[in-house]
Parts: structure tokens; C-alpha cells; sequence
């Protein structure tokens, strides 16, 4: 039987235990964005991580306020990829920073768009390049805490690309996905709550 996610807060790492046992890899490792996903090379900002027979360890950076020059005005979205931070613009020199994971190297990407509509526990539909590297993967999986998009997405564009929350909290801070920006799902909500559909997104590599 799994053990119940938990976490626990020592000075500024949160080092979550999760799942149950595991053989051959990570705990719940069948999203096909970490199937689909090169291996990204190690940065400072890439999270540890100790697989345990009781399940995984892994570090967390939380949400902050910081202080963040830019002349976009409050409510922007901007995603830096190479440093994997998400800043929530508030102000003048402030931000509201979030720990992001971000695609792996061949998936990046940089532009600007807009949040075109926001679903709570989203459901997934593997896209056609996915599902041509894995034809094993489901057609459409219901949202719910095994979906790989998690508790909350904010879509942007006419494009595949979301920023969504994860069913695998251990690779937040890492290049990891097929495109997508990730965020913790305690994370996803709270930008889910704030940011507005129409919201500038700017996406930096």
C-alpha cells in the first residue's frame, strides 16, 4: 500500500516523501512528458533527489516575492527557462517567483502569447508527436491526481504548450518536459487564482 504524500519544511528545502515502493525508476514515472523528454544537463538550479525503498526524497524551492525589474505591467507572466523561474509580475520591480520545470533540451522554446483559457484537473490528450515516439500511451486520460497535467493549466495560444501543475513534484527545477512549463500543484492553483484568461505570457530561453 502507497504512503501518503507528505512534507516536511527544514529551513528553506521541503523535502517531500512520496508514494510507495518503486522498481527500475521513479515513483509514478509513466507521464509521457518524462518519457519523451532528452536528458538535460545538470545546472545548479537542477533539484536532488533520493529514491528510498519507501518512496522519493526530493528538494523544493518555494514561491516568493522578489524583486524583478521589468516594464510589463502587473499580472504579465514571464518564464525564464534557463534560470527555471516563473515570475507573476505584481508591480514595479516586484514579482511573485515560482520554481518551474522546463523543456529538456530539444523541446525548448521562447516567445510570447497569451492565456487563452484556464481548466481545473484538466484532461490529457498525448499529442500526435507523442504518440507517434509512444503509441502505447492512452488516447485521453481523465483530469485527477495521475493526470500528468495536474491540478491546474492555463493554456496559451492556439498552441500545444500549457503551463500546468504535475502528478511528479520531484522534477520541478529540472529541463524535463516536452514543452510544457511545470509547476507544483500547490503552485498551479495559486497562479491558476490570479493570473486572468488574456494574460501576456513571455517565455525566455
Amino acid at each position: 500500500m502507497g504512503l501518503k504524500p507528505m512534507k516536511v519544511k527544514l529551513a528553506s528545502i521541503v523535502i517531500g516523501l512520496a508514494g510507495a515502493a518503486f522498481a527500475g525508476g521513479l515513483i509514478g514515472d509513466t507521464s509521457a512528458y518524462a518519457q519523451s523528454a532528452k536528458p538535460a544537463r545538470i545546472t545548479a538550479r537542477d533539484p536532488w533527489v533520493l529514491q528510498t525503498p519507501f518512496g522519493i526524497m526530493y528538494s523544493k524551492a518555494e514561491r516568493e516575492t522578489v524583486s524583478y525589474q521589468t516594464r510589463e505591467k502587473p499580472g504579465t507572466i514571464i518564464v525564464d527557462a534557463r534560470e527555471r523561474y516563473l515570475y507573476y509580475v505584481l508591480g514595479p520591480d516586484q514579482a511573485l517567483r515560482y520554481s518551474i520545470a522546463v523543456g529538456a533540451e530539444g523541446y525548448d522554446w521562447a516567445g510570447v502569447s497569451t492565456v487563452s483559457m484556464k481548466r481545473e484537473w484538466p484532461d490529457w490528450n498525448p499529442t500526435p508527436g507523442e504518440l507517434k515516439r509512444f503509441p502505447n500511451l492512452p488516447r485521453h486520460m481523465p483530469g485527477g491526481e495521475d493526470n500528468p497535467l495536474g491540478a491546474r493549466a492555463l493554456y496559451l495560444g492556439n498552441t500545444l504548450y500549457r503551463i500546468h501543475g504535475t502528478n511528479e513534484p520531484w522534477k520541478i527545477g529540472s529541463a524535463v518536459s516536452s514543452g510544457c512549463i511545470r509547476m507544483s500543484n500547490d503552485d498551479a492553483i495559486d497562479l491558476y487564482d490570479r493570473a486572468k484568461v488574456g494574460s501576456k505570457v513571455i517565455v525566455k530561453r
